[in-house]
């Protein structure tokens, strides 16, 4: 199908979603978010108005031969040869195309039909699918252009002129001149251009299209903001620490320009059957001709043959459905991935940051009989203030936040593998294991030991008594369990594997409800793990967020990375969660299926009208019209089958639904 030229982003955008090849423009992006816009608009216009014109002529044509409004019968075959002419002139134009480069398409076809029908004089039944072929162009470049829109929005989006604080002056400068460490102001209701963390001032973001949280967050002092956010209520000064590519958003738009590289699996399939249907109609229409000598029987057959559901509506349904995973905060970079994603049968889960949060917190105080709580922790916090160890500084944050304010200890001391030793208002304070208070003489009650398998036990001792121990541990996401519940009702396995001790696995495993777990892993065991389920003919996602899970997250069919992970982890997977959030994964992999759901039903749908319409035509049940409208109303159907995936007229106006499209990434 004819389409308008798109901007280069996605150069062969059109061409994936219609059988009409077209050349990919070698333009920069880099600096047109100004005028691009307005460019494309003119082109689509263009189109829009060339096309509607000669809609308008051939119907003129038809009706014309239809109603014999002239005389004598050459009049009419003049006027409708020069109505398939004008009309027909791009649909021949790329059948001889394809037939040049020995490609059977359905223009190809559709061009014998019409040149079959006109030299039987069946002009008005030529003019007639020649009008539906426009027809369908035009509302399937409709569909199709709402995916572009959605691109040139989000090249648009941030603003090409910022302020920034240099000197003690406010100066407004080109956002390319920006670099690491300048003060950005953004005023209320402006866009925020770096990713960077607020030094001054105080407002609620909407940061829906970077993380896709449905809700305005309040930013303060020491937040970090991504670019792509729009401020909402107040003013913002913000210290830069990414600019442009190295944004958020800038890599989400460098995915978005590298999915030109390859095509899914599923749209070179859909390609090649599309080729095969052409191939199987011409033999058919052949037979048909040889068995019945009825030339509009064989007419009928080529015509009602039709791939262009599946040839357009594939490309159209990875397109919708990227769009939308990542409106959600989910990009996958290619439909390769996403493609492999609607087939995963088994879920391996990294713990630390994944399914807990990755960072130690005060769970409990457990002070003995006769001491306060407050006693318990001012106690620990005084000889932990100097402390680096990640548990103290918990124990400490956690004090602060209670409003306490811990006593500088007059000495300090800190023994490996045991804890800590300091005077604090003259009396010896100890912080630490069970090992540290049984150097120090101190007993510890059984009810007190080991009652947490799960946790991090910190005994605390003032004056060589007991006062009580502070439980510490990695808390649960409070989304995982509702994710991992979900992923299970899809029918689909969990596993567990992490590098933490058993017990600490178990607890986890049991609070969630996942079956499998495997403790104590080295980032090699990981990998031979995920090795072995792949070997073993499992479809396996993924999910970690360190450096120990990039090794399994390549060896995985799909790897998927928390946003907030290391680089090396969100480099080496193939999709990642920008809000962290486990149930976005749940969403994305429903998401998935749903997709290829679509796909293969448009698939199964497409071979079954060819068939039944291909049998009825042989027969001499359908004439060439009746074969047209069919060809046609299938292909529409098929192509708005997958057009459901893509964002409504209603949700491509709020921010928060802007569908980032990534059709396509290198494979692995």
């Amino acid at each position: 199908m004819t389409l308008p030229q798109d901007r280069a982003v996605l150069p062969d955008l059109a061409d994936q979603v219609s059988s009409r090849t077209i050349a990919p423009v070698a333009h920069d992006h880099s600096h047109d978010h100004d005028h691009g816009g307005d460019d494309d608009d003119h082109h689509d216009h263009a189109f829009e108005w060339q096309e509607m014109a000669r809609i308008a002529l051939v119907a003129l044509a038809a009706a014309a031969v239809w109603f014999r409004m002239w005389e004598p019968l050459t009049v009419i075959s003049v006027i409708g040869v020069a109505g398939l002419l004008i009309g027909g002139w791009p649909i021949f134009k790329e059948g001889f195309e394809n037939l040049i480069a020995k490609r059977m398409t359905m223009e190809l076809s559709m061009s014998i039909a019409i040149i079959a029908a006109a030299v039987i004089s069946e002009f008005f039944t030529a003019l007639v699918i020649t009008l539906f072929v426009l027809v369908a162009e035009v509302l399937e470049g409709m569909t199709v252009s709402r995916g572009r829109r959605a691109i040139r929005d989000l090249l648009d989006f941030l603003p090409r002129a910022v302020s920034v604080r240099r000197a003690g002056s406010v100066s407004e400068v080109d956002v390319d001149t920006l670099a690491v460490g300048d003060a950005v102001l953004v005023n209320p209701g402006g866009r925020i251009p770096v990713d960077g963390v607020v030094i001054a001032g105080h407002s609620f973001v909407d940061q829906a299209r970077i993380t896709g949280e449905s809700m305005p967050l309040e930013k303060t002092t020491g937040a970090a903001v991504f670019a792509g956010s729009i401020n909402q209520s107040g003013a913002l000064e913000i210290r830069t620490e990414r600019i442009g590519r190295d944004t958020s958003y800038g890599k989400i738009i460098e995915a978005v320009e590298q999915a030109e590289r390859s095509r899914a699996p599923v749209q070179r399939l859909a390609d090649r059957m599309a080729g095969y249907l052409v191939y199987f109609a011409l033999a058919a229409a052949v037979l048909t001709y040889l068995l019945t000598r009825d030339i509009r029987a064989t007419i009928s057959v080529i015509i009602v043959t039709g791939a262009c559901g599946i040839a357009a509506g594939t490309p159209l349904a990875i397109l919708g459905g990227i769009g939308r995973a990542a409106r959600g905060g989910a990009i996958i970079k290619g439909g390769l991935f996403l493609e492999q994603l609607g087939q995963i049968n088994t879920v391996v889960l990294d713990k630390t940051g994944t399914l807990t949060f990755g960072e130690p917190e005060v769970r409990s105080l457990i002070p003995i009989a006769g001491v306060d709580t407050t006693a318990l922790l001012d106690a620990a916090a005084s000889a932990e203030l100097r402390s680096e160890h990640p548990l103290g500084k918990t124990i400490v944050a956690y004090a602060k936040a209670q409003e306490r304010s811990p006593t500088e200890p007059e000495r300090f001391g800190y023994t490996p593998g045991h804890g800590i030793d300091a005077t604090v208002n003259g009396e010896l304070v100890l912080v630490g294991n069970q090992a540290l208070m049984q150097s120090h003489g101190i007993a510890l009650p059984s009810d007190l030991v080991a009652v947490h398998p799960e946790a991090s036990e910190v005994f605390v001792a003032r004056g060589g008594t007991l006062l009580g121990a502070i439980v510490i541990a990695d808390g649960v996401r409070p989304e995982a369990r509702q994710a991992i519940a979900a992923i299970h009702a899809m029918g689909i396995k969990t596993i567990l594997l992490t590098g933490d001790a058993q017990p600490v696995a178990d607890s986890v495993a049991r609070q969630l409800g996942i079956p499998e777990v495997a403790a104590s892993l080295l980032p090699e065991d990981k990998r031979e793990r995920v090795k072995q389920l792949v070997a073993s003919g499992r479809k396996v996602a993924m999910v970690g967020d360190g450096v120990n899970d990039a090794p399994a997250l390549i060896e995985a069919d799909v790897g998927v990375a928390m946003g907030s992970g290391t680089d090396v982890a969100r480099e080496s997977a193939d999709i990642v969660l920008l809000g962290n959030d486990l149930l976005k994964f749940a969403e994305t992999l429903a998401l998935a299926r749903r997709t290829r759901r679509i796909i293969w039903a448009n698939f199964a749908g497409t071979i079954g009208v060819d068939l039944v319409g291909i049998g009825l035509a042989a027969f001499g049940l359908l004439n060439p019209l009746m074969a047209a409208f069919i060809h046609v109303a299938s292909e529409l159907a098929f192509i708005l089958n997958s057009a459901r995936l893509l964002p409504s007229r209603r949700d491509a106006g709020a921010a928060s639904d802007l569908p980032i499209p990534v059709l396509i990434a290198p494979p692995k």
